[in-house]
């Protein structure tokens, strides 16, 4: 089966994007939840957060279906 990168419906915060990376990666999101508020205020917010928006409209949503 392949791995494929979706926005979570699961576990979702906000938009699903970092839920959906550590499901991808078998993570805790908590855990990713924190590394990106620890990163945003070291990028100066703009790219982190643009990359983050980006990845919410590009990703697709996690709809429970394999292929």
């Amino acid at each position: 089966m392949k791995k494929r990168l979706y926005r979570s419906t699961r576990n979702k915060m906000v938009s699903g994007v970092i839920g959906g990376i550590a499901e991808y990666f078998n993570v805790d999101a908590t855990i990713l939840r924190l590394i990106f508020v620890v990163a945003l205020p070291f990028t100066a917010f703009f790219p982190l957060l643009f990359v983050y928006i980006a990845a919410a409209i590009i990703m697709p949503i996690d709809n429970g279906i394999e292929e």
